[in-house]
């Protein structure tokens, strides 16, 4: 657990794939309870540690998770998330080029809670469809890969992973949106890098960015 920014009130962390940033029925540690023994053993705190969590990223995506170390912060950034105003920029790793060097994308999507996945929608299904935009560019390249930057302006499930896949874009190593094989790790190549708000009380601003992880192509894409 790679902590990359705390103060009185907040506390981020760059999130590796395997980890988990809050409890399931798998019943594996989430990264609220590693950050909670982390901050008690750091503080030598005697009593309960509290850690609030603020939003989320799937299990096999990277990067910049911020959590609540009090009460008071919790709802206010649960409030900035909610309202949009904490500012989300992801970079994604594709094999197929883009239709365009710069883009915004709009798309109604479907949830399958069974599947657990998302569908860009039909317009028989638009009744049950949630609309999603975001906007994406073109980085860099390498001979195979593409890295694309994306700032999300709406918080779907499974957005970004959905609607490049629906332009021909699957993310690398995302086999349930169309990616032809695997990542050796396990994730696929989407990484939360940057989220820039107002801190919810100091009223400062804030922007908080994550390394990319320690794997070649990245290396080789972001140098």
């Amino acid at each position: 657990m790679e902590v990359i920014y705390e103060d009185n009130h907040l506390i981020a962390v760059n999130k590796n794939c395997h980890e988990l940033v809050q409890g399931d029925k798998t019943g594996d540690t989430s990264l609220a309870d590693l950050l909670k023994t982390w901050l008690k053993e750091k503080y030598a705190k005697p009593g309960n540690v509290f850690v609030g969590v603020t939003h989320r990223l799937d299990r096999p995506v990277t990067g910049v998770v911020v959590f609540a170390k009090t009460s008071k912060a919790l709802p206010r950034m649960n409030e900035l998330f909610r309202t949009g105003e904490i500012k989300k920029t992801y970079w994604a790793i594709v094999r197929n080029r883009p239709p365009e060097v710069e883009q915004e994308l709009t798309h109604w999507l479907v949830r399958n809670e069974k599947q657990n996945k998302s569908y860009v929608c039909t317009p028989s299904q638009k009744r049950d469809a949630r609309k999603a935009v975001l906007h994406y560019r073109l980085l860099a390249q390498s001979e195979n890969y593409y890295l694309l930057e994306i700032d999300l302006q709406t918080g779907r499930h499974h957005q970004i992973r959905c609607q490049l896949a629906a332009i021909g874009c699957p993310i690398r190593g995302d086999l349930k949106y169309g990616a032809g094989r695997s990542n050796p790790d396990g994730g696929i190549s989407l990484h939360a890098r940057r989220v820039s708000f107002v801190h919810p009380v100091s009223k400062r601003p804030i922007d908080i960015v994550a390394p990319v992880p320690d794997e070649p192509l990245w290396k080789a894409l972001t140098e």
